[in-house]
């Protein structure tokens, strides 16, 4: 099996505090690095206030990615999504994300996991594993 590793710099915000891919494509399957609400052309700006906002700033963050692999959300099969006040942000950010999945038929396999802290203090953090034969 062939694996690539893509750092996307002009598509996500780039590694900044520890060293990684962006992506990595094991054979017909891509892994997606969790991505923050991080803007890509100001990294250093202030992240956005609110949970919709901050989960569609990482799905930009996700598509621009996926567009440099030759994916697209269609060839999702799994996302993870971390929250760092579940009860507060779980329905916002479910709000968001069928805006990108919004056909029930092919929702992609997920996790949304409650978490103490995310870097940056950020609200939300998604990954996902993507496949196209």
């Amino acid at each position: 099996m062939t694996l690539t590793h893509l750092i996307v710099p002009d598509a996500a915000p780039a590694p900044a505090s520890a060293k990684y891919s962006h992506a990595v494509r094991a054979g017909p399957f891509l892994y997606v690095t969790g991505q923050l609400p991080a803007d890509p052309d100001d990294p250093a700006a202030a992240l956005p206030e609110g949970i919709a906002a901050q989960t569609r700033l990482s799905f930009k963050n996700l598509e621009r990615i996926l567009a440099q692999a030759g994916f697209d959300f269609a060839d999702t099969v799994f996302a993870r999504i971390y929250l760092t006040d579940f009860e507060r942000d779980y329905a916002g950010m479910n709000e968001v994300f069928f805006e990108y999945f919004p056909d029930e038929a092919r929702l992609p396999g997920r996790t949304t996991v409650g978490v103490a802290a995310l870097a940056r203090d950020a609200l939300v953090e998604i990954d996902l594993v993507l496949y196209r034969a």
